[in-house]
């Protein structure tokens, strides 16, 4: 598994529930700075689906509390039986390069057991994804304007 740099901490929270508030903000935050104002996709990033039942955040932060990462896996077994998804893929502008979406992918591929994994990926980095084992599952399509490629894994 790709190594997180040694001032971040891997955490998990089954439930939303289980974060503390200010974690929470921060993780929320540093969504809105990615997706919203610097890919400048307006959208709802806090869509209810952190509050589902199997919603599984992951994140790392520095002792401080600075979330330089964050995942979302999702449980999409009403859709079909044992898939899930990832998604809300995020690193901070500060800690971009540095293999922390590498390591937090990774550790969100094992947290999924062996279920299969959706994930919509920018098309820009698929192949990235596909270093982790994903692979194109569908057609391109644009999400905010942004072209995105179905890839799974199982």
């Amino acid at each position: 598994m790709p190594a997180l740099p040694e001032e971040l901490t891997l955490l998990a929270a089954d439930r939303v529930d289980d974060i503390p508030s200010s974690t929470f903000y921060r993780i929320a935050r540093l969504r809105q700075e990615v997706f919203v104002v610097e890919q400048d996709c307006v959208y709802l990033d806090l869509d209810g689906r952190d509050l589902e039942p199997g919603a599984r955040q992951l994140w790392a932060q520095t002792d401080g509390g600075e979330v330089a990462a964050t995942v979302r896996i999702l449980d999409e077994s009403a859709h079909e039986a044992n898939l899930v998804s990832i998604g809300r893929v995020v690193t901070a502008p500060a800690w971009r390069g540095r293999g922390v979406a590498a390591a937090l992918l990774q550790a969100a591929i094992e947290a999924c057991a062996g279920r299969a994994i959706l994930i919509h990926a920018q098309s820009h980095l698929a192949d990235w994804y596909g270093r982790f084992g994903f692979a194109p599952c569908g057609e391109e399509f644009l999400e905010d304007g942004i072209p995105h490629t179905p890839m799974r894994i199982g």
